[in-house]
């Protein structure tokens, strides 16, 4: 989670544009980010594959309202309704958006090409059905938040009682260069969403940050296949706390938009 998710932006960035807070130019530059280009293929209406800005403008006049994010893992089908065929491409790539007001959804299909130190990504969001219902397993920004401060917690103390690297100084080193890049001038969400939704995916982002200290810098004390076992059994709850906050931050301004 030291990156935001490509659905992440793009519902930020294009929540923030249907609700005329940016410019189009404004929105795909945050989408695109470090990639080379986003397209867009299976709008209705469009034989062909389309550029984010005129995409997400035929999304607005379809009915578009907002964008959701969804981040499903294997047996946690979060943020999703349906159909299957849309769950199961959603599974694959770990993430979709999913519109608010018109039945479709997008997911993301990366490209990579280019020799090495020079390799650019391109994007193609893939347009399909979507089931009308609510998205499966979204807690409230509240019991994100609550669910979070204890996941917190946890983390540490698992980390801590597996004798694991990351429990310490390198987990702190990390922590500490995610807040110096925040502090640069990160946005963290695209304007338009409240404070409290700022809150909940900074926590959320730095609660995976442990987590992926915990997995990348060694075994620490877990000499034994078992035991380093036993740190995945023990830290997947928390992986899944942060990803279900992640979603309910990205998705609090359209939660916003229901509450009227």
């Amino acid at each position: 989670m030291l990156t935001e998710p490509r659905s992440g932006l793009l519902a930020s960035w294009g929540n923030a544009l249907i609700a005329g807070l940016v410019s189009p130019d404004e929105a795909v530059a945050a989408i695109v980010g470090d990639d080379a280009v986003h397209r867009v293929e299976g709008l209705p209406g469009e034989a062909g594959q389309v550029g984010l800005s005129l995409a997400l403008g035929r999304l607005r006049a379809l009915g578009a309202r907002g964008l959701r994010v969804a981040l499903p893992a294997p047996g946690h089908p979060l943020g999703l309704s349906g159909p299957p065929e849309f769950n199961a491409r959603a599974l694959a790539a770990e993430e979709a958006v999913v519109c608010h007001g018109v039945a479709l959804g997008l997911v993301p299909e990366v490209y990579e090409a280019g020799p090495d130190g020079d390799v650019h990504v391109e994007v193609v969001w893939h347009c399909l059905p979507v089931r009308e219902a609510p998205p499966a397993d979204v807690p409230s920004l509240g019991e994100a938040e609550r669910e979070l401060a204890e996941a917190l917690r946890e983390a540490t103390e698992i980390l801590t009682k597996l004798d694991v690297a990351g429990s310490g100084p390198v987990a702190q080193a990390a922590v500490d260069a995610y807040r110096a890049r925040a502090e640069r001038g990160r946005e963290v969400l695209a304007p338009g969403y409240p404070p409290r939704a700022v809150r909940v995916l900074e926590l959320a982002q730095r609660v995976g940050l442990l987590v992926s200290a915990a997995y990348e810098n060694g075994p620490g004390g877990a000499v034994s296949a078992s035991e380093m076992g036993a740190r995945a059994e023990a830290l997947r709850p928390v992986e899944r706390t942060a990803r279900r906050a992640q979603v309910a931050a990205y998705n609090a301004y359209v939660e916003e938009l229901l509450r009227g």
